[in-house]
């Protein structure tokens, strides 16, 4: 069993029951292939939840200073997690990125880039766009619903392969393509509220 296999395990027999998570719409999701995930955020356990979740590992971007705290850090680059520099280009992130969709592993973003104080759905960043285009990759929306409080239900709905031929064929921008992705995202929250 691998180290994020058995993490999983452990972190779903706690949360699962906590938050009540269920999880609607894993038909949807790609058995095999590079797999874009893009969710909503809001609340720093997203990441955690939407993981224990899905079908497959999933690969998250994580801040860079996340990487050096003692422990953490480790535990973090053992769960599929690598650095990226907030607030630059960080070209090295940007590869790594691709690198997983080129593998055919999932990789897991959120657009908005930083956690929704709200918790209505922002604007997405040209990050997401970027990858989508990029690649070959299914891209996969998600929507994390409900309150993070104990015993009171939490849903993680995946929806549907977005199509991203037109896109792609007309080579739309990163930020047009980010708008379509988060249209679906809003889409799902509407639909699963």
């Amino acid at each position: 069993m691998t180290f994020y296999a058995f993490a999983r395990s452990v972190v779903y027999t706690v949360f699962k029951p906590w938050y009540r998570v269920e999880a609607i719409g894993v038909e949807n999701f790609p058995k095999e292939g590079g797999v874009l995930l893009c969710s909503n955020h809001i609340h720093n356990f997203d990441p955690i939840i939407v993981g224990i979740m899905a079908p497959r590992p999933i690969h998250y971007m994580a801040k860079e200073e996340v990487f050096n705290v003692p422990v953490l850090g480790a535990i973090v680059r053992k769960c599929n997690a690598f650095p990226v520099k907030r607030g630059l280009s960080d070209r090295e992130a940007l590869r790594t990125g691709l690198k997983i969709l080129k593998e055919g592993n999932v990789f897991g973003l959120f657009p908005e880039g930083t956690r929704s104080k709200t918790g209505e759905l922002g604007k997405g960043l040209s990050g997401a766009g970027f990858f989508a285009s990029r690649s070959e990759a299914q891209v996969v929306p998600c929507a994390v619903i409900g309150p993070y409080k104990s015993f009171k239900k939490l849903k993680v709905v995946y929806g549907k392969p977005i199509d991203m031929d037109e896109m792609r064929k007309t080579k739309a921008s990163a930020d047009q393509v980010t708008e379509l992705i988060m249209s679906e995202i809003h889409k799902l929250i509407k639909e699963h509220q």
